[in-house]
């Protein structure tokens, strides 16, 4: 398999639409995923992952119950696993995310939000 070089810009450009994550590669058992985020996700967690966040532009504000983490562009947090935490963006966002294989974005509570994760078009 031949690896290819892949671009952020024109990953983020082909998403149909607000939390739907899309794998841009794999790294050993992670995918990293981009994504547009507009709005207010679901508080959840993880239990048995951490989940990073690196926002590529727009402000993110991480609700935790104890606190929201906002970051801008170039910023990056990682949520300890199984810490409840519910993303928000006020204006649209394009993000990065690392999670391991199998992540489910809306973690230990599904509903409507749960996404398939997709591949992204060649």
């Amino acid at each position: 398999m031949t690896a290819a070089a892949r671009n952020i810009g024109t990953a983020l450009a082909s998403l149909p639409g607000h939390w739907q994550p899309h794998r841009l590669a794999s790294v050993n058992d992670y995918d990293v995923k981009v994504v547009t985020l507009l709005g207010e996700f679901v508080w959840h967690s993880h239990p048995d992952t951490d989940e990073l966040f690196l926002v590529l532009s727009g402000s993110l504000t991480i609700q935790l119950r104890d606190g929201d983490v906002v970051l801008g562009p170039q910023d990056l947090f990682v949520v300890p696993r199984g810490v409840e935490h519910c993303p928000r963006a006020d204006e649209e966002v394009a993000a990065l995310l690392f999670e391991p294989k199998g992540t489910v974005n809306t973690g230990d509570v599904g509903g409507d939000r749960t996404a398939e994760l997709r591949e992204l078009p060649d």
